[in-house]
């Protein structure tokens, strides 16, 4: 976070996070955790824990499992689970069939964990949740981020007030710092920043956490001696700095980085994620930061010299199987139709300064770039998943928008 951005309020994050999970349990009449076996959710729980025994009261655990995960972190998960059994309502270990982006694969550019008639890396622990119809919401063709929203809504139920906390730091990376302080967002009050409100207003989100550093972290576990997940230890060996140690779903555009780890650390893990999941061990291989190949569009993009940027999208797209190519084409159109309508009417410039940066600076180099990295949801445009259930009505509504359009 900029330092202009910081506002001291004279107490140490410690502090300052101890005095907010005391207003969230005097304000909340249900607290639910959404934990990851993460450093930083393992913090938050640790603290939750504490002050839940305090006050003798207890929330619930939201944990999924995404089956390709460090057997490091799934013991520490059943750890916590059992330390804190006490002041925990419900630990939900979810091992349900979710499907998730898939960074590493032009073939299959989802994954599905736990999904049926495969050969799984590992089994669920027996008290995980597998049955399909435990959640009233649940379908076979769920993607990661319906799950969540609907998870969050149906364990609101009907207390009268629900808040589902996340272990996110503001400083761990560009996008989780504008989670919190995007002021376009809606909060519990004006005061309490680091609330958000779901958009139908059933629920809260909490980040009690939101500005401590790495730094901050380990020294509370070092100081008070108490359990985190050891996998991060092995990290350390590895030669990977604080700033970069990462739990979360291995396959996505971004995550897919951290693949090249698990053969390291892991490596009977790992060889069975390469039976599991296609295009792993290219994923692992082509995207290790060691790696300065800029293969997956994960370096600065280069093109043949005999194509421009927008003529190399055309052939990029031909060499996708063709359902995969279809659904990058209706994306690139309405991402086309919508600059059309706006600042490039006559069509938007092959490339521009600093195109494929963060910045929404559109040109065909960026369109390139997109294809590359595999981003199947083309978030580099400025696109959201589309709703599992709505895809194919979507897909073919786009379909039949881009003939009219004449785009791609």
């Amino acid at each position: 976070m900029h330092s202009k951005l910081k506002i001291p309020v004279g107490k140490n994050v410690l502090i300052a996070t101890q005095d907010r999970i005391i207003w969230l349990f005097n304000t909340f009449e249900q607290i639910s955790l959404s934990f990851s076996g993460g450093k930083d959710s393992t913090l938050l729980f640790h603290l939750i824990a504490s002050e839940a025994r305090k006050q003798n009261r207890k929330f619930n655990v939201m944990f999924l499992d995404w089956e390709v995960q460090y057997l490091a972190t799934i013991d520490h998960v059943s750890k916590m689970r059992l330390l804190y059994k006490d002041c925990i309502e419900h630990f939900y270990w979810i091992a349900l069939p979710i499907t998730s982006e898939s960074g590493v694969s032009q073939y299959e550019t989802t994954w599905t964990a736990w999904e049926p008639n495969k050969k799984w890396v590992r089994k669920p622990p027996e008290y995980a949740i597998t049955d399909p119809k435990f959640f009233p919401f649940y379908h076979s063709k769920i993607i990661f981020e319906d799950f969540t929203s609907e998870f969050n809504q149906w364990i609101t139920g009907d207390y009268y007030s629900s808040v589902i906390l996340l272990g996110i730091r503001a400083d761990e990376s560009l996008n989780r710092f504008l989670a919190i302080s995007n002021n376009r967002k809606l909060r519990y009050a004006d005061n309490i920043p680091w609330t958000t409100a779901s958009p139908e207003g059933f629920y809260y989100m909490a980040y009690p956490i939101y500005d401590w550093n790495v730094k901050d972290i380990w020294t509370y576990f070092s100081r008070n001696n108490l359990p985190y997940n050891y996998i991060y230890d092995l990290m350390q060996q590895a030669g990977v700095s604080l700033n970069k140690m990462r739990i979360c779903e291995p396959f996505g555009p971004e995550q897919r980085r951290g693949l090249w780890l698990y053969h390291i650390l892991e490596p009977d893990t790992w060889s069975l994620v390469c039976e599991r999941v296609s295009g792993a061990d290219a994923g692992m291989l082509y995207t290790n930061p060691r790696n300065k190949t800029g293969f997956f569009g994960s370096q600065k993009v280069k093109k043949p010299k005999h194509h421009t940027w927008k003529s190399y999208v055309s052939f990029l797209l031909t060499s996708l199987p063709e359902k995969t190519a279809e659904h990058y084409r209706n994306k690139i159109a309405v991402y086309l139709h919508w600059y059309s309508e706006h600042e490039y009417p006559y069509g938007i410039p092959d490339e521009q300064i600093n195109d494929t940066s963060s910045k929404q600076i559109p040109s065909w180099r960026r369109i390139c770039k997109t294809i590359l990295r595999n981003d199947f949801w083309c978030r580099s445009l400025a696109f959201s998943p589309t709703k599992s259930h709505c895809y194919d009505r979507y897909f073919s509504r786009l379909q039949k928008k881009r003939k009219d359009w004449k785009l791609i």
